[in-house]
């Protein structure tokens, strides 16, 4: 996903990164009842004309009807530079971040050559028990980012800013108040979550709904429940078989349009 440097003080070490994590979420399609076609979504404006994307721009709106137009040149002017650096600022202990300002997880991974220098950050950081606080630009959006180390890995998660956090504050209507607890109560709670304490174990916990689904899948196919789509819009498979069917398709047009021969006599 991005090649660049990771950078502490005046160490660089060259990295790869990867993502840490794959989304295992089953999608599904939408279909016409009558003939099972894929149905397509069109832009289209207030009066219900279908929009060109030649002619949709972006805009915001500061108040009800009321846009500010952005264009890209505008968007382009302000975009943080393009930088291959992702330069750790601040070590702090991993106990003082709030897990609500943890995102997406990736691994980095050194490049030829920078194996010691890799080392020597990961082992200094799993000794210290810290974490690195740094910030980074990838597909032209600048991230905070944690550096830390995991399973002899360096792993970076991307960061919510703080003001991306809502407060606790705001729900404190929501929350209990001037509530009365016993000692009892307190003592048979904390018995009872003395018992549930264990070491944990990510692969004991499954989604057992995406289990069933993918089995109610399977037995249907098993069952030939499935059926042909009336959308005659082809699907290709891979890259070369739309190319082929592309210069195949064209070859077929012009030899519609060429002039036909007439025939010599004997």
């Amino acid at each position: 996903m991005w090649k660049g440097m990771l950078s502490f003080g005046l160490v660089n070490v060259p990295v790869t990164l990867y993502k840490a994590t794959r989304s295992k979420a089953i999608s599904f399609n939408q279909l016409r009842k009558s003939d099972f076609s894929r149905i397509q979504y069109k832009k289209v404006a207030g009066d219900g004309a279908e929009v060109p994307m030649s002619e949709i721009v972006k805009g915001y709106e500061v108040s009800p009807d009321r846009y500010v137009i952005i264009s890209e040149s505008d968007l382009e002017a302000i975009s943080p530079k393009a930088s291959r650096i992702i330069e750790i600022s601040d070590f702090v202990k991993l106990t003082e971040i709030d897990n609500r300002y943890y995102d997406s997880s990736y691994y980095l991974v050194p490049d030829q050559g920078a194996g010691k220098a890799y080392a020597l950050l990961l082992k200094g950081m799993t000794e210290a028990n810290v974490v690195g606080i740094a910030k980074f630009v990838l597909r032209n959006k600048e991230y905070l980012a944690a550096i830390r180390p995991t399973d002899q890995i360096i792993t970076l998660s991307t960061m919510r800013f703080a003001d991306e956090i809502v407060p606790a504050k705001e729900l404190d209507s929501y929350l209990p108040t001037d509530v009365q607890l016993s000692d009892k109560e307190l003592g048979m709670a904390r018995t009872l979550i003395d018992t549930l304490i264990t070491e944990f174990d990510p692969t004991k916990y499954e989604n057992e709904y995406q289990k069933q689904v993918i089995k109610m899948i399977e037995d249907k196919a098993g069952n030939e429940e499935f059926i042909k789509s009336a959308d005659p819009t082809p699907r290709y498979l891979d890259l070369m078989s739309a190319l082929q069917a592309s210069m195949d398709a064209v070859k077929a047009e012009n030899k519609k349009k060429a002039p036909r021969k007439s025939k010599k006599p004997a």
